[in-house]
């Protein structure tokens, strides 16, 4: 449940409450009609009674006449008598019929009202079940708003504690790794000194930024991945100006040896125990850290083997120069 749903429901709430004073005032209005026709009915039944002395007077002369046509024999005597009996019942008979006939439309007139006030009287009785059911709605939508609103205060509340924390241990972790690379990078200055001294001038040796580079033909025979007597001999020799400064670092930092090889784009040849340039380059890789596990007792967990086959040259240009040159194995000394 939403405000804007509570603001809908409250309105046609509004609205109900216009349209059943609307229904209140219509029934009022007919129940006045209703006493003014009963008041109407009332006089018409007065009059009807009135009407009644007329016929008590009308048998009395129907009496009276039968009295005097015993008694008188004058023919004119008793045709002035007849007629001004049969004068009186007209007269008679004509109101009777008008008070029935208005009776009867005033009982009609009466039976509709009555049947209006029904009806206005079920809308009245629909429309107060109905405003029932909103006020239960609107006050079930009211708890269900509280209800989201304090479990969104929750959340948020544990939301900001947990980003707090992670904000803390993220510092920390950023300080830590900041104090490890500050001090990984005073081991890894001494580790390019030496390896400096160790490589410069060896053909086939190059330093590329961070990375010792060296040429596949130096440490592999072509299209191999065992490494050579050469091979052999200069892997050994990083190894143990490595393990010379590894025994000097501090426990807390989290260094790794990282062995990176790479191919020319030209495809294996047939026959070739190797698939793609891609096994040949990982191949290599993973021969180098082997020896450097396996012979020359360096922890595992801190040599990383990994091949990228032709996919990222040095040199991109179509020449047997800028092949040999992307034909190599990268050493790099990093954090983990």
């Amino acid at each position: 449940a939403t405000t804007q749903e509570l603001q809908e429901a409250l309105l046609r709430l509004k609205n109900r409450e216009i349209k059943l004073a609307q229904l209140q005032t219509d029934l009022e209005m007919a129940q006045g009609s209703l006493r003014a026709k009963a008041a109407e009915l009332q006089s018409t039944q007065s009059r009807l009674e009135e009407v009644l002395p007329l016929r008590e007077a009308l048998a009395r002369a129907i009496s009276e006449q039968t009295t005097l046509e015993e008694k008188l024999t004058d023919a004119e005597t008793e045709a002035a008598l007849l007629a001004t009996a049969q004068g009186e019942l007209s007269k008679a008979e004509a109101i009777s019929t008008e008070a029935q006939r208005q009776m009867a439309l005033l009982s009609a007139e009466v039976g509709e009202l009555r049947a209006q006030i029904g009806g206005l009287q079920s809308i009245l009785d629909d429309a107060r079940r109905r405003d029932i059911d909103n006020n239960v709605k609107i006050t079930n939508l009211g708890s269900d708003l509280n209800m989201a609103l304090a479990q969104a205060a929750s959340e948020a509340r544990k939301n900001l504690v947990l980003e707090t924390v992670e904000k803390q241990r993220l510092a920390e972790e950023a300080a830590r790794l900041a104090i490890e690379a500050k001090s990984l990078g005073k081991y890894k200055s001494e580790f390019f000194g030496r390896m400096r001294g160790l490589l410069e001038g060896i053909e086939g040796v190059q330093i590329v930024g961070d990375r010792f580079v060296f040429s596949s033909e130096v440490l592999f025979p072509s299209g191999g991945a065992d490494l050579s007597v050469r091979g052999r001999r200069d892997i050994a020799n990083v190894s143990k100006i490595l393990q010379d400064i590894a025994d000097q670092m501090p426990s807390g930092i989290d260094w790794i040896l990282q062995v990176d090889g790479h191919t020319d784009d030209q495809a294996v040849l047939p026959g070739s125990e190797w698939g793609s340039n891609w096994e040949l380059s990982q191949a290599r890789a993973l021969s180098i850290v082997l020896f450097l596990a396996n012979e020359q007792g360096m922890e595992p967990s801190r040599l990383s083997a990994n091949g990228f086959g032709e996919f990222q040259p040095l040199n991109p240009e179509d020449t047997p120069a800028a092949r040999a040159q992307n034909r190599r194995i990268e050493l790099k000394l990093t954090e983990r």
